[in-house]
């Protein structure tokens, strides 16, 4: 049955990020009451403070957009803080949306949860199948254990709690910090400034032979809030664009977009990561949701905002 969200208190956790700032301005057609809070008055990796914060807020509905996330680099670097900080966000959202009868809960994961040599495009069947890709294993553990405590909950419980996998999200809003974003937002920077330095050159991680599915964070905003509505089951749910594409010819399009002419020079000494990673999305497809934003088109937009957006001291160096 449809669950409708008409009049609700939809709790959106971490809407200043990307994608929680995309499911926040997708709900404002859904007639409900979006309820938000800043990380300077709660932290949500202390229980204390989300359990209180709940209580008083009392959503019907809560969407667990927080994460600490980034590239291959931060995770590499980071690894204490990428496992412990999403654990504890999650458990104690989780665990404060049961204690305070919410209605409705989806945990948004991310499609590193798979295993790295997972079967193409990957099911979600695949999960736990094989050794995690090690440059995010750490993310993936705290990922995987949000989906178990989900289904934890609904199966102990009957807690409605669901949980979607995106592919790799893009678009406005997202972090372009080169020690720490993902391979799309990194690259748009490299190559504006590339661009403006007038270099002859732009280096890439890797081989370039890896193959990335994109989707823009308006067109998982969508798919969120249609899972909302359409879906109550235990199995977490693919959300994908469908379509893959090599990090050589994502940079070459890039360059296109951004318009820098120069050579690309790709460093094998850097890690590529997971060889392939295109998300079996028919399941969500098959209750009725397409994605609307091509590639090129959100890459675009991507980079307009940036080019709006980005610090002016982050071009200090270039004059």
């Amino acid at each position: 049955m449809t669950y409708d969200l008409r009049g609700k208190r939809v709790w959106v956790a971490g809407h200043g990020g990307m994608v929680g700032g995309a499911v926040v301005k997708r709900l404002t057609c859904e007639q409900c009451d979006v309820v938000t809070v800043g990380r300077d008055v709660v932290d949500l990796r202390r229980q204390s403070d989300v359990e209180a914060f709940v209580a008083d807020a009392s959503p019907h509905v809560i969407v667990i957009a927080a994460a600490k996330v980034g590239g291959i680099l931060a995770n590499e670097t980071q690894p204490a803080e990428f496992l412990y900080d999403n654990l504890m966000i999650e458990a104690n959202i989780i665990a404060a949306a049961h204690e305070n009868e919410t209605e409705k809960l989806l945990f948004l994961g991310s499609s590193c949860i798979y295993p790295k040599l997972a079967p193409q495009p990957i099911p979600e069947e695949a999960l736990l199948a094989g050794p995690l890709e090690p440059t995010n294993e750490w993310y993936a553990v705290a990922k995987i254990a949000g989906v178990k405590l989900a289904q934890a909950y609904r199966r102990q419980y009957g807690r409605d709690y669901v949980s979607a996998m995106p592919t790799n999200l893009y678009g406005p809003g997202d972090n372009f910090d080169l020690a720490s974003s993902h391979v799309l937002p990194a690259l748009i920077r490299k190559a504006h400034e590339a661009k403006l330095r007038g270099d002859k050159t732009i280096s890439v991680w890797g081989t370039g032979s890896p193959r990335r599915e994109f989707l823009h964070a308006d067109d998982c905003a969508d798919a969120l809030v249609f899972l909302l509505k359409e879906y109550s089951g235990e199995n977490h749910i693919n959300v994908g664009s469908g379509e893959d594409i090599t990090i050589l010819e994502l940079t070459r399009l890039v360059c296109d977009i951004v318009g820098f002419d120069g050579e690309i020079l790709l460093d094998p000494t850097k890690p590529d990561g997971t060889p392939r990673k295109l998300m079996n999305s028919n399941k969500l497809l098959d209750l009725g949701w397409r994605p609307r934003i091509p590639l090129p088109t959100g890459i675009q937009q991507t980079y307009d905002w940036y080019v709006r957006h980005a610090p002016r001291e982050a071009f200090a160096d270039i004059g």
